[in-house]
Order: structure tokens, then C-alpha cells, then sequence
């Protein structure tokens, strides 16, 4: 963990001009407050409110940190983390970073302050930045659902690309050939990954020629704004898979607005289910992930980082999909 002292040293300053410009007290020239701001974002150095000496002792507070609290496919996966964390003696702090890197990186500077025992990350993008940052502050953690490449991280997730493929394969046995899909942004892992399976899918059938693929986000607005790019193509797709579930809602309401049904016109299937409370008519054909085992399964993980119960670090658990097949997948209709 990177301290006051490694901080001077590198904007090579005294600590005392440090703590000036981290308390804003006192004069600091406005190239030195750049050495020193400079030196904390290099080393991912954090003040903390409490004493360095309170380290060791426990607050008995984990944080889930995620990308989109209104998701079901999230909030189930909160709920698996209270219930496990609960079981274990911990509580649980949540932190909603709306796929902001930027809030994410202001939720992770605070939650380190308040010295949490460790933290479940669902990564807004799939990069190093906060894996860096929370290394450098000897914070344990451990990721749900998304990877971040290069980094030996705990990491709780499901197969993505296999659960993509067989929905993909499930619609080419179906005869489906011009299928589109719709995925979330490019650096997101599990965007990637859904589209992997979609590709290797289509090539494997010999439909190189029908692969469509549109980047986007993981809401409704996106997979809606998608559909009508995608239906304004000649000719036109006879079926849309969207790589999540707010984006499968999104393609849904676009073909009702252009009058098209489902499955009779275009078939849908997508990503991670909906609860009960959400289904829509035609009920959709999905790739379900066991989203509350995924956070209870992580908080236990992360409960052993925390104890020292595991000695290497890497620790990668992945959980199986389960294709469920409903009425808004069928046959293309004849001739088209």
C-alpha cells in the first residue's frame, strides 16, 4: 500500500507539502500541487479518514459495487451477496455506478477511505484501472460477471460466449439464416464474449454473409434504437439476438412500434432471464444465468480472500447457462 512518504518521494517534495495539497491547506505553487496530484494518481495512492494503525482491524463491511442496480439480472445478484454476506457476519454497502468509470473510480476512492474488508466488482469497462488501484491499496476483491484482461483476479461469472452460441445455434436449427445481433459496448467483456458466440455460431453454419453485429449499451433505449437500424436493411433480418435483457426489451418494443410480430416476423431470443413480474408477451426465448448463486458463490470467495483461506490468487469460478426456449422463437416464416 502506497504511503504519504512514497507520494513526496516521487513528486519530490516533504510530506508535509503533501498533506498541504491533499487538506488544500496552507501553500503549494501550482506546478507543485501538479507534482503531487501526478504522484497520487501513479502510485493509486488514497488518504484515509481513519489512522494507517486501524488497518488491521475489520469494519465487518463489504461493498457491491455495480453497473445498473434497476437490471433484475444485478438485482438478484444482490441479493445472493446480502444473504451470503449476511450468513458470514457482514454488512453489505451498494454502490450503483450507472456504467461510469468515472463513478466507479469516485465510489472505489471512498469506499477504500472508509476502509471496507473487501469489495464485489462488477467492472464498468474491461480495463485495469481499478483492478490497479485496488491492488495498490491491498483492498480484496473479487469480479462478477465481467472479466478484465491481463490480471490474475478473482472472478465469479458465467460462460458467455457458450451460452451466446447455443442460443444462436438454436435459431440456425430453427432455419433462421439472416439472424442480427445486438450487444452491449466494445469494452465490455461480456459484450465481446456474446458476440464471440454469435460469430463462431454463424461461421460454424456457413452464414458468413448474413453476420450482422451492432455495437451499442445494455438498456432499453439502445436495443430499441438498434431495432430500427436493423430494420431499415434489405432484406430484413428474420431474427434479432439481444445480449442482454434490458436490450431483448428494447428489440421488443421496436417491432410492436413498426407493426411486426413476434415470432411471426422476426424471432427474438437474448441474454439472462426476467423475473416474473417483467415478462413480456411473447414470453422470450434465453440464455439464463443463475444470477443470485453468482452472488452468493462471489461473497464467499471474497469472504476467504479476506481470511487468508486461499494462498494463490486467480481464483475463476464459472457457473453454466441454461438455454430456456419460450414462444418468441420459431421457424422463419416460408419464403422469407
Amino acid at each position: 500500500m502506497s504511503t504519504i512518504q512514497d507520494v513526496a518521494k516521487l513528486a519530490g517534495v516533504a510530506p508535509i507539502t503533501v498533506s498541504r495539497v491533499l487538506n488544500h491547506s496552507g501553500y503549494a505553487s501550482e506546478e507543485t500541487r501538479a507534482r503531487v496530484e501526478s504522484a497520487v494518481a501513479t502510485l493509486g495512492y488514497v488518504p484515509n479518514t481513519l489512522a494507517r494503525g486501524l488497518r488491521s482491524k475489520r469494519t465487518n463491511t463489504l461493498a457491491l459495487v455495480m453497473t445498473d442496480i434497476t437490471n433484475p439480472f444485478f438485482t438478484l445478484i444482490a441479493r445472493g451477496v446480502e444473504d451470503q454476506a449476511s450468513n458470514s457476519g457482514y454488512t453489505v454497502i451498494y454502490c450503483n455506478t450507472d456504467e461510469s468509470e468515472t463513478e466507479e473510480e469516485k465510489y472505489l476512492n471512498i469506499l477504500v477511505q472508509k476502509q471496507v474488508d473487501g469489495i464485489l466488482l462488477v467492472p464498468a469497462r474491461s480495463n485495469s484501472q481499478s483492478i490497479k488501484f485496488l491492488n495498490a491499496n491491498e483492498i480484496p476483491f473479487v469480479l462478477i460477471d465481467r472479466s478484465v484482461p491481463d490480471r490474475q483476479t478473482d472472478l465469479v461469472h458465467c460462460n458467455s460466449e457458450e451460452g451466446a452460441y447455443r442460443l444462436i445455434r438454436h435459431l440456425i436449427e430453427l432455419g433462421h439464416q439472416r439472424i442480427v445481433a445486438l450487444t452491449g459496448p466494445r469494452e465490455v467483456s461480456t459484450a465481446q464474449e456474446r458476440l464471440a458466440g454469435y460469430e463462431k455460431a454463424m461461421n460454424e453454419a456457413g452464414l458468413n454473409d448474413f453476420r450482422h453485429a451492432y455495437y451499442g449499451s445494455f438498456t432499453q433505449d439502445s436495443g430499441y434504437k438498434l431495432t430500427k437500424q436493423v430494420l431499415a436493411r434489405e432484406p430484413r433480418p428474420t431474427a434479432i439476438f439481444g445480449a442482454n435483457n434490458f436490450i431483448s426489451i428494447g428489440v421488443l418494443k421496436a417491432l410492436r412500434d413498426a407493426g411486426l410480430g413476434v415470432p411471426e416476423d422476426v424471432s427474438v431470443v437474448g441474454f439472462d432471464d426476467l423475473p416474473d413480474s417483467m415478462l413480456v408477451d411473447p414470453f422470450l426465448t434465453v440464455a439464463a444465468q443463475p444470477a443470485y448463486e453468482m452472488g452468493k458463490q462471489a461473497t464467499e470467495l471474497l469472504s476467504k480472500r479476506i481470511s487468508s483461506q486461499l494462498a494463490e490468487s486467480g481464483h475463476e469460478l464459472v457457473l453454466p447457462t441454461e438455454i430456456i426456449v419460450r414462444r418468441s422463437s420459431a421457424p422463419p416464416r416460408a419464403g422469407s
